[in-house]
């Protein structure tokens, strides 16, 4: 089961200190040999965290990579060589926030080989529009996301997938239990059964309803994460 926190545009060096309380609960979880705990930072926060969690086996990852993997006039952006010098495992890829910049789904699918080819491991976001949804057209993009963000990769064993629908992020709002668990069989079947993440909305209030949902893999937690006391209840939720 993962747990990823991805703190979006936010932290300092002096937020690091809340990740005490989830090194400590997470040294003394029964659990935590099945579950893994990822936090992407800000680039700014990657290396620090990393020192911070070096003898844990809670991991870093990035929120986004260009896709150049050589060095090069990119100003203010950093390529996965130098994150994963930086001392990350991870990265995410794809993410709407990102997409809606302008990310079109073969970007995406040259970012992701890049980060393979220096030996991240890749968490690659998909999801629809409220507009998209409510026109049926859920299954249409989440396939063609996939089919074009995984375009020519043979090696799949390094990616993981996040269904993110964008209307659920920061709204508070989550899928119906049935629509979600029907909507990640989708997922699978297309992407030859990889794991599946569910993000959108994540809280200690809404957990034990997605839990709920069998085939989910494990989730992407923004707002919520960069709590630790609120991180820290839906990790417990999770196995009650």
């Amino acid at each position: 089961m993962y747990f990823i926190a991805n703190w979006k545009m936010f932290g300092s060096l002096n937020s690091l200190k809340s990740l005490d309380k989830v090194i400590k609960f997470f040294k003394n979880f029964k659990k935590n040999t099945s579950s893994k705990i990822i936090y992407c930072p800000p680039s700014t926060l990657i290396n620090p965290m990393f020192k911070k969690l070096k003898k844990t086996p809670i991991q870093v990852g990035a929120q986004n990579c260009h896709e150049n993997q050589n060095y090069g006039a990119f100003t203010g952006s950093i390529n996965t060589i130098m994150i994963k010098n930086a001392g990350a495992k991870y990265v995410i890829i794809g993410h709407s926030e990102n997409r809606q910049n302008g990310e079109t789904d073969k970007l995406i699918n040259t970012k992701i080989k890049s980060a393979l080819k220096s030996g991240l491991k890749v968490i690659f976001c998909i999801g629809e529009t409220l507009k998209e949804k409510k026109k049926n057209k859920t299954n249409r993009l989440l396939n063609k996301q996939i089919t074009r963000g995984l375009n020519k990769i043979k090696s799949k064993k390094n990616i993981i997938i996040a269904y993110e629908p964008i209307w659920s992020i920061g709204s508070g709002l989550i899928p119906k239990s049935k629509e979600l668990f029907e909507t990640i069989k989708f997922i699978k079947k297309k992407a030859k059964n990889l794991k599946v993440l569910y993000g959108g909305s994540v809280n200690p209030k809404n957990i034990n309803e997605l839990n709920l949902i069998n085939n989910i893999d494990g989730y992407m937690i923004g707002g919520a994460s960069q709590d630790a006391k609120k991180f820290i209840d839906i990790i417990k939720k999770t196995y009650i």
